[in-house]
């Protein structure tokens, strides 16, 4: 089982250039050290936030300055697109009615990273 991830959690894109922090409002009323989160704190710029630049030639910013610069890879400014919840989350454990998000779950973005957790924000886990 992994840590309960919450807000301010370091979150890192397979794509992108730095790390960024997991946004986590207090909608759902469970606090663990701060407001915990659940799978669907996937929202861009809201729940997540961009990883610096994109390097992912999936992105259609990166493949016109890509193609642009005659086909030297040219990150862009990072805009998330996540539209898929994170998984697999912990099911026994519910947020709002949703799977607490685990430090060991991943979310995609449309344009072909893997977010992971880096650090979860605090070192409790979760028994479920």
């Amino acid at each position: 089982m992994g840590a309960q991830v919450v807000m301010g959690a370091m979150l890192q894109c397979s794509f992108g250039m730095a790390p960024s922090s997991l946004m986590v409002l207090p909608v759902n009323r469970i606090m663990a050290t701060t407001p915990a989160a659940n799978i669907m704190d996937n929202k861009p710029f809201l729940n997540v936030l961009p990883f610096g630049m994109c390097q992912s030639l999936a992105n259609p910013m990166v493949a016109a300055a890509t193609a642009a610069a005659f086909g030297v890879l040219t990150p862009m400014p990072c805009i998330p697109a996540t539209a898929a919840p994170w998984v697999p989350g912990c099911p026994k454990v519910l947020i709002g009615n949703m799977p607490a998000l685990e430090s060991n779950s991943k979310c995609m973005c449309n344009w072909g990273g893997v977010i992971q957790v880096v650090s979860p924000g605090q070192m409790v886990a979760i028994d479920g």
